[in-house]
């Protein structure tokens, strides 16, 4: 008797080792379709972090298909795009104070609106498909016009330079000043 229940017990600890395997395997963020990625850089003395998802194109129509011209978007993949300052900086010539924000965009053939928004931790979108933005939490809103690139960037990137930052994804490249 006493056996038996030893044998079960440890065939359940054994399914439950399984099981936990499983779950932390689910954690590992680097194996999405879209995996994470940072971009940091030095900025007129702020240091400027962003942590995104990457999208790749795969052959998609991505401006005015995947991603609508018009519609708030969460500038990426996955949970919501995070840009984080050090120190207080102008984008655009706007005051955006030292933070952490969530990075949103609406994207327009001719031009952008670039979104810091003080909500951070969410999913990047709601279940119908919209931006899980909080517009009542949007600190800063610039505007920015986007540039055709000579070549197709497959996998969304953003990169941090000296006079601020850009998203470049398709045929397309989104700068953004900072000062």
């Amino acid at each position: 008797m006493k056996k038996t229940v030893l044998v079960r017990m440890m065939a359940l600890a054994f399914i439950g080792v399984l099981f936990a395997g499983h779950l932390w395997a689910q954690e590992d963020k680097s194996k999405r379709p879209s995996p994470p990625a940072t971009a940091t850089g030095n900025v007129h003395g702020a240091t400027i972090t962003i942590n995104y998802s990457s999208p790749s194109v795969k052959g998609r129509k991505i401006w005015g298909g995947l991603v609508p011209y018009d519609k708030v978007w969460r500038a990426g993949a996955n949970e919501a795009t995070i840009f984080t300052t050090d120190k207080d900086i102008m984008v655009e010539g706007k005051k955006l104070a030292a933070g952490k924000y969530s990075l949103f965009t609406t994207p327009g053939e001719k031009e952008w609106t670039v979104f810091f928004n003080s909500e951070t931790g969410q999913w990047g979108d709601t279940h119908n498909g919209d931006a899980n933005m909080d517009p009542k939490k949007t600190v800063l809103e610039v505007k920015v016009t986007p540039k055709m690139l000579s070549s197709v960037q497959e996998s969304l990137l953003y990169s941090v330079t000296a006079g601020g930052f850009t998203l470049s994804w398709d045929k397309l490249a989104v700068p953004v000043s900072i000062k």
